[in-house]
């Protein structure tokens, strides 16, 4: 792991609004002090932090996810996973360990207020990285995204776009564990085999295939449950090929986030044609059922039905190399960085 100064809080700010993929001069590296606390306050070391496109839209200005626009020289946003270190707060104590709005930076004071959104994570002997993928805001996007929208029933063919990244992987092991038949997309031989590892009954390469003959060959019955996290053709192409009471879950829109205009689907009729349900969610939205979530992805987890699959980068210094790769598909799973190792790494 590439070091970085312990002694002090390094930080990755704006230093301009990104024009395309972000790029290294779109960063500013800064060292500051460890901030010392007051009371209602804690001091957290950062162990891990997330790598999400929505950060690049941090970085453009936009106001998304409930988060307050950045300006340039602002640290930017980004959920981590950290340990209190310091505590002045009476329901925080040193040791224990917690994901939130932590931003790109190697510690964090925080009054640990409801926009930051602190949850402890419990430990259940498996790195703490879980905080960020299965057992965090990605996992519970595909939790409450494929069971209370998708509303899946055994034997249904679910569409997965995506379907190697950090939502997409759970959502291929939860159509499995509802008995769904599973046709996953994604963009290169690697990462198909990895979803057909996971229980994709189908796989479709993007980049190499026609999706949309793909998609009429192993669907012709019709597509029950199409999970959308891609947005762009791939959402039209599936709204042509929907079986009766279908529902279509939008989670994400990869594809289009590095537009200038947002894409609109023409064929959105289609939904008329069979009775067809089409619907957003917001994560957030379920907070006060996210215990629940935890509790059966955990014992998933547990029962070896559910695999997180972690794409983890190494070193502070990897941040903005890290978000860039986003957008260049070579990811597979929830991608982190790795900052300092936690309890139960090797």
């Amino acid at each position: 792991m590439i070091a970085f100064n312990e002694q002090k809080n390094c930080q990755w700010r704006i230093a301009k609004r990104p024009n395309g993929n972000v790029k290294e001069s779109d960063f500013l590296y800064d060292e500051t002090e460890i901030p010392t606390i007051e009371n209602g306050e804690i001091l957290l070391k950062t162990l891990y932090l997330n790598i999400a496109p929505v950060m690049r839209m941090y970085m453009s200005g936009e106001s998304v996810a409930n988060e307050a626009s950045l300006n340039i020289g602002d640290v930017i946003h980004g959920r981590g996973v950290a340990e209190v270190i310091k505590s002045k707060h009476p329901s925080y104590h040193v040791g224990e360990i917690h994901q939130g709005q932590i931003g790109w930076q190697t510690f964090k004071k925080s009054k640990v207020t409801t926009a930051e959104k602190f949850r402890k994570i419990k430990d259940y002997k498996l790195p703490y990285s879980i905080g960020l993928s299965t057992l965090g805001m990605t996992g519970f996007s595909a939790y409450f995204g494929f069971i209370d929208c998708g509303k899946p029933k055994k034997n249904e063919t679910v569409v997965i776009s995506g379907a190697a990244g950090g939502v997409g992987t759970n959502v291929v092991q939860l159509a499995k564990i509802y008995g769904c038949r599973v046709i996953g997309i994604a963009g290169s031989d690697q990462k198909c085999e990895l979803i057909e590892a996971l229980g994709c009954d189908g796989v479709i390469n993007y980049k190499k295939e026609n999706v949309r003959n793909s998609i009429e060959a192993l669907c012709a019955d019709g597509i029950d449950i199409y999970f959308d996290n891609v947005g762009g053709e791939i959402l039209t192409i599936c709204l042509d090929n929907l079986a009766k009471k279908s529902r279509v879950v939008l989670c994400g829109s990869i594809s289009e986030y590095l537009n200038d205009k947002p894409f609109g689907p023409t064929n959105y009729t289609k939904l008329r044609k069979t009775n067809s349900l089409m619907q957003g969610f917001f994560v957030y939205n379920y907070e006060d059922q996210f215990h629940v979530a935890e509790k059966n992805l955990a014992r998933w987890i547990q029962e070896k039905k559910i695999k997180p699959i972690e794409h983890m980068f190494d070193g502070f210094q990897n941040m903005p190399k890290a978000l860039a790769s986003i957008y260049d598909g070579k990811n597979s799973g929830v991608a982190m960085c790795r900052i300092r190792k936690g309890p139960y790494e090797n």
